[in-house]
């Protein structure tokens, strides 16, 4: 039988259960790393991926500084150029020293990229992470292959599926 799923179809579903006890689990392999004994100074979530998990982990870490980078690289579901739209604060942000900076996937690595080339020094950290760019993260959970579709609970709503097989 000849496999006719378009590249999407492979998918792997996470619940908001599932991404809950990967995030705290990224913060468990995270914890005691950062350069000030132990402590990161801010966590910087790209966005908009990366704040589920970074709320996570800062709950989870003891972190108040959080901000944003906002950088856009999909449409819907075809990957684009990465585009910077926000940047943190600079004064916070220095080189990165100091500074872990989350997402939810590391797909290509295109964005974690243009990140790293703004703030070299800091931490980048994934909850899920697929070959092509996994040499940009530093820390991950889950490793997918490059093929599957990772579908989020913030993309989701619950719905009747049709069976694999059959019609009841």
């Amino acid at each position: 039988m000849s496999d006719t799923r378009l590249p999407h179809e492979k998918g792997f579903h996470i619940s908001w259960d599932q991404i809950h006890r990967d995030s705290r689990a990224l913060a468990w392999r995270l914890d005691g790393h950062g350069p000030d004994e132990g402590a990161w100074k801010a966590i910087v979530a790209i966005t908009r991926g990366g704040m589920a998990p970074a709320m996570i982990v800062a709950r989870e870490l003891d972190v108040r500084v959080v901000d944003t980078i906002c950088v856009k690289s999909y449409d819907h579901q075809s990957q684009s150029e990465a585009t910077l739209l926000k940047s943190p604060d600079d004064t916070l942000m220095g080189d990165g020293t100091g500074i872990l900076i989350l997402d939810d996937l590391v797909d290509s690595g295109k964005t974690l990229e243009l990140v790293r080339a703004k703030y070299p020094n800091a931490h980048f950290a994934t909850v899920y992470a697929k070959p092509k760019g996994r040499p940009m993260v530093d820390t991950f959970i889950t490793e997918v292959s490059q093929d599957t579709w990772i579908f989020f609970p913030w993309d989701m709503a619950l719905q009747y599926v049709e069976p694999y097989r059959g019609t009841d």
